[in-house]
């Protein structure tokens, strides 16, 4: 199978693009492997011309955004993400109206055509720094509220409007059962993903995006970590720390959507390039919703 993917891959001029949070098997044949700002980053150097992203929906439509020229592939067209259904258009436009000074931050865990609507678009990984070199006094960020609320608690001179959106895995997650692993392991770090709710986040030795909690592993002297994100980060962690112990906080750490991206569907894709597999937009939505995943490479520079 593997082979069959890197024969396939070359023939076509195809790079392969994971994250973090898909199955082990996926991020080891992937040409690169990152959080959603690394990926977007990577999606605008690499020189093939078509790029295959493993992961859910909206990454694949910004990697499209972002390379309009470029052929996008998906595993699992069906592959989504609940939260990046879970702000309103409507809601926008009625905050424009209402606050002069504002400026719409999109999580880029967002559709395409959310994106059309919106100022900027950040990452976990570069949120605080966009948010606070923004001018506006008004920031309304959209869509998820557990990462809004701890990056305004960070910038409180800045007034926040938020939304009702979450990750469903993270939410899941509760303190009582990061109290319950960190009284069976008390000599653990707590490594926590600020989609959290804020009283999980209160709980963690590090909290930042994935590729943060990575390198935080790395470079703390403990041996014992407890993690509060999706599974799919072990492999990671396992990887960059063979002699360290990683336990999940709780049971349920499981992105439905990243784990239906498979080998045997990556291969099917390189094989057969099906129209459901190919991301397409139309030229206006390219051209508006680019503008916010241009601004947030631009600011996340400065």
């Amino acid at each position: 199978m593997i082979k069959s993917i890197e024969q396939l891959k070359k023939e076509k001029d195809v790079v392969i693009l994971a994250h973090y949070y898909v199955d082990d098997e996926v991020q080891k044949v992937a040409d690169y492997v990152g959080d959603s700002y690394y990926l977007s980053k990577i999606a605008t150097t690499v020189p093939q011309k078509t790029i295959l992203f493993c992961g859910v929906t909206f990454m694949g439509e910004s990697a499209k955004l972002l390379n309009p020229n470029k052929k996008v592939l998906l595993p699992d067209a069906t592959a989504d993400c609940p939260m990046a259904h879970m702000a309103e258009i409507s809601k926008i436009e009625e905050i424009k109206k209402q606050y002069k000074d504002v400026a719409v931050v999109c999580y880029i865990n967002s559709t395409a055509e959310l994106k059309q609507y919106v100022d900027v678009c950040v990452t976990s990984s570069n949120a605080l720094k966009i948010v606070k070199n923004l001018p506006n006094e008004y920031i309304y960020f959209i869509p998820d509220y557990n990462l809004g609320h701890y990056i305004a608690e960070q910038i409180p001179e800045k007034k926040f409007i938020f939304n009702s959106g979450y990750c469903p895995v993270h939410q899941d997650i509760t303190a009582d059962s990061v109290k319950r692993k960190i009284k069976q392991y008390p000599n653990a770090k707590v490594l926590v993903h600020p989609e959290c709710q804020s009283d999980v986040i209160l709980l963690g030795d590090y909290v930042g995006s994935t590729s943060f909690l990575i390198q935080a592993a790395k470079k703390e002297e403990a041996e014992e970590f407890i993690v509060c994100t999706e599974k799919g980060i072990l492999y990671e962690l396992r990887k960059n720390c063979p002699n360290k112990d990683f336990y999940l906080a709780g049971e349920k750490q499981v992105c439905q959507g990243m784990k239906l991206v498979t080998l045997e569907k990556i291969r099917q894709t390189l094989e057969q390039e099906k129209p459901e597999q190919i991301v397409e937009l139309s030229e206006d939505t390219i051209r508006l919703a680019k503008k916010p995943l241009e601004k947030m490479l631009e600011l996340s520079e400065k």
